[in-house]
């Protein structure tokens, strides 16, 4: 090997340790740089643009074997090489973090994918430790009944989840041998180590025994809720996050990336929910009537909220990447997306329609875990919120923040601009207003609308 190059991995080597990057991981990171040196067939490192390497990671970005991990990794060992060896002038503001955010696969348990498996699939892949896992094994008879009457009514797949985690925990709890062994007096003491032992919630204690008696109730044939009798947990109700516009400013300003800046802004301008916000498609956003349509959220409910104003020039130029980045993926032999309920059956060809693409698509394609298609989800939920995270903590912000803090100050802005509360309620998609008064926190009214004896 020429002594220049020898000193060139050598010097790049150095660097990734440097970095903390793992030995056994090393040697795939020069195997990643070769490989891109392979393909600019003689061209000097140092005369490569921005624009190149923004291709040649769309490229490898459709190639079936390109796991997350693996391309967050050639996204790494790119950078180390470009702003660390070869130290192009565009490097440091090319955009690396965004490409290792949004490039993360959606599990096979994710709510936007798993619900088109089977019952005995969704069974077989459940989330959870190794005990939890073998438990649904043990008793998969049990499993699938209980999955099958919940999607007889409807409920999503977020109860499906915790249903079936919550029968799993008590089974192994009450050492479960038979159906026999499901009585209301294990249930009763189940419930109660919940709220003495474990302290949880009583949202969350709710829940247990709603899974339960739902359970025993419909898959069991057994009334056992009148004879439950356990002690309710009294963790009290903790009121909502809420920012004020100073700190919205502030946390929007910290998002360097262009796409979670993006979602975090509708959220806030919106209302939307995390999810709510990551599953939008193009048909969703209509610039005509300034508005978002908000499908299948929370309760398998429909509704629409308004698109800021501010907002509508940012989601256009989003569209237009979309469409180019959707008419490269068909031309490549791909473009397909997953599409809600059964309308990949009614509708054919709709999986490779502009309109159905995701709003916020991953930077890479995956394989999708039921059909086994090569397709492009959505950016994975989790980049945006540990930037959100990330921003209020290096903003200053001493709150616990979250990205539902952002849905909550819209709901209280809203109120402190004289919108009345039904339509505050309407906007948020609030089954009962109840929910949204929770907002009037910050009002002059109650507590915080009197004034302190010491200041008169």
């Amino acid at each position: 090997m020429d002594d220049s190059v020898s000193r060139f991995w050598d010097k790049y080597i150095s660097k990734t340790t440097s970095y903390k990057v793992p030995k056994k991981a090393q040697q795939w990171y020069v195997r990643h740089v070769e490989v891109f040196i392979k393909t600019l067939k003689g061209k000097r490192l140092a005369v490569v643009s921005a624009a190149d390497v923004e291709v040649y990671l769309e490229v490898i970005g459709r190639k079936r074997y390109m796991v997350d991990w693996k391309f967050r990794q050639v996204v790494d060992a790119l950078r180390i090489l470009f702003c660390d060896i070869v130290i192009s002038s565009w490097a440091r503001d090319f955009d690396w973090q965004m490409w290792l955010d949004n490039s993360k696969d959606l599990p096979e348990d994710h709510v936007t994918i798993a619900r088109t498996s089977s019952v005995e699939n969704d069974n077989k892949a459940a989330r959870g430790s190794d005990a939890l896992r073998v438990c649904r094994q043990t008793f998969s008879g049990l499993f699938e009944c209980l999955i099958k009457e919940i999607r007889l009514r409807d409920y999503s797949f977020r109860t499906e989840q915790a249903y079936s985690d919550w029968l799993a925990r008590f089974i192994l709890f009450s050492e479960i041998k038979s159906k026999n062994d499901f009585t209301a007096e294990r249930v009763s003491l189940f419930l109660e180590y919940l709220a003495v032992n474990r302290r949880v919630a009583v949202s969350t204690q709710n829940q247990a025994l709603n899974a339960l008696v739902f359970f025993c109730a419909q898959v069991l044939k057994l009334d056992i809720e009148d004879k439950i009798v356990f002690q309710r947990s009294k963790k009290p109700k903790r009121l909502p996050v809420v920012l004020s516009r100073k700190e919205v400013h502030l946390l929007l300003s910290g998002l360097t990336n262009p796409l979670h800046n993006l979602i975090a802004s509708l959220m806030y301008g919106a209302g939307l929910r995390l999810m709510e916000c990551v599953r939008l498609r193009v048909l969703d956003v209509d610039f005509e009537f300034m508005q978002i349509v908000v499908r299948e959220g929370k309760g398998k409910k429909d509704r629409v909220v308004p698109l800021p104003e501010t907002l509508a020039p940012r989601l256009r130029a989003q569209v237009k990447q979309i469409s180019d980045l959707h008419r490269k993926d068909v031309n490549a032999g791909f473009g397909e997306v997953k599409l809600p309920g059964a309308l990949e059956r009614k509708y054919k060809n709709a999986a490779k329609e502009l309109r159905w693409q995701f709003l916020f698509p991953s930077m890479k394609l995956s394989n999708d875990p039921q059909s086994g298609k090569v397709m492009r989800h959505h950016l994975h939920e989790s980049g945006v919120q540990k930037s959100i995270k990330k921003s209020a903590d290096g903003n200053g912000i001493n709150k616990k923040v979250s990205s539902h803090s952002l849905r909550h100050s819209f709901a209280t802005h809203l109120l402190e601009n004289g919108y009345d509360i039904r339509t505050v309620q309407e906007l948020l998609g609030h089954a009962d207003v109840s929910t949204t008064m929770i907002y009037t926190h910050v009002l002059n009214k109650g507590g915080r609308g009197v004034k302190s004896p010491l200041d008169a």
